[in-house]
């Protein structure tokens, strides 16, 4: 009815807020740590492992969070994102170029995390898998590793670029939408549904956050167990 959608929308559970904020702090927390160095890489590795736990926890709330929250209602093929970039309009929730880009700091950040896992950088740090793996084979991660740093500052630059662009021509507050969780029905599909938000969502968040960290838990523990072994 007009008078509802007058409302704002929630979009974004509380669960993903945290999770996107959290996020954002241990990327930047394992950067700055890595690039000061010294005794502060003992924080780059407890940020990536929070990164690891993160990721895991993001990747199973994109199949059993709720509605906005899950891969099934933002991720599209290639047609919807031509057909977005040529003017269509945007679902509630994450448009389809927004869906490449989670789907893309995901993978990256993935990928360094788990790659941090082998890497050393042979003087004061190394990732807790470290001595698990051949040397040789932790040379090449570590390699990677640093290299796949690019393609994170690459994607967060364009992140930063895209919301900045969103604020400024579009109007669309989306800092904000993630800080509240609700957007203004006047920015959304007429057909826009809120997403489910409340102690059922937190409870299963909390049991799936609990399940990643201690598997993030466990996989230091064999890091501590090999070094004990030498």
């Amino acid at each position: 009815m007009p008078a509802t959608r007058r409302q704002p929308v929630r979009i974004w559970d509380l669960p993903t807020r945290l999770f996107h904020w959290a996020f954002a702090a241990c990327v930047l927390g394992a950067y700055v740590t890595v690039k000061v160095g010294g005794l502060y890489m003992d924080w780059h590795v407890r940020f990536g492992l929070a990164a690891l736990g993160l990721v895991l926890f993001r990747l199973a709330w994109g199949f059993v969070g709720p509605r906005h929250a899950r891969f099934a209602s933002f991720v599209r093929g290639p047609a919807a994102v031509r057909a977005y970039l040529r003017g269509g309009s945007a679902p509630a929730g994450h448009n389809p170029l927004g869906a490449l880009s989670v789907l893309a700091m995901l993978l990256v950040i993935g990928v360094q995390t788990t790659t941090g896992l082998f890497a050393t950088d042979d003087i004061m740090a190394s990732g807790p898998l470290y001595n698990r793996v051949a040397e040789s084979v932790s040379r090449w991660l570590t390699g990677l590793h640093q290299l796949n740093e690019w393609l994170i500052v690459t994607l967060v630059v364009l992140h930063l670029l895209a919301v900045g662009w969103y604020a400024l021509v579009r109007r669309r507050r989306l800092v904000r939408a993630m800080i509240t969780g609700d957007m203004p029905a006047a920015q959304l599909p007429e057909d826009a549904q809120s997403t489910d938000d409340g102690p059922r969502i937190w409870v299963r968040a909390l049991v799936l956050a609990a399940a990643a960290a201690a598997l993030v838990w466990w996989i230091q523990s064999l890091g501590d167990a090999a070094q004990m072994s030498y």
